[in-house]
């Protein structure tokens, strides 16, 4: 029996695209993911996304990964988690049947509307969940200049 490595990379990748347009789409800012960002990366953490009424409410399954080896910023809009989990030391023998447990760089980033506020972020993380606050500010509305002749 041969071993193969499971590669989850491109149903994930093609979730999280869906999702982000169906989110973006719904609030009217959808960016798609860079496909150099996913090429970056070895695995990707499972992410959920709510909206609550006063907070967006992000969670990652990163089981192994040291919080010192996680970074979550904001930027213009976009929410990037990334960090990488140590590989443990295996064994190569043939009582292996699969191998899915990955180790490595990973990299994550959402298009979060416009409400979401960068001064209003707070992140947790406890048994092997990152937990990621984002506080709702005030939507800007677009103001309409006059045009005077």
């Amino acid at each position: 029996m041969n071993i193969t490595r499971y590669e989850p990379r491109t149903l994930l990748r093609d979730l999280n695209e869906d999702f982000n347009r169906f989110l973006g789409a719904r609030l009217g800012n959808y960016l798609p993911l860079e496909e150099s960002d996913v090429t970056m990366s070895n695995w990707l953490p499972a992410v959920d996304i709510k909206e609550e009424d006063n907070r967006f409410l992000v969670k990652a399954d990163i089981p192994g990964v040291e919080p010192k080896d996680v970074e979550v910023t904001m930027e213009n809009g976009m929410l990037t988690i990334k960090g990488k989990r140590e590989s443990e030391v295996k064994e190569d023998r043939e009582d292996y049947y699969r191998v899915e447990r990955v180790a490595g760089e990973f990299y994550r980033r959402f298009t979060l509307p416009d409400s979401a506020d960068p001064d209003k972020i707070n992140a947790h993380y406890d048994k092997g969940v990152l937990e990621i606050e984002i506080g709702k500010g005030e939507i800007h509305k677009p103001k309409r200049i006059p045009v005077k002749s």
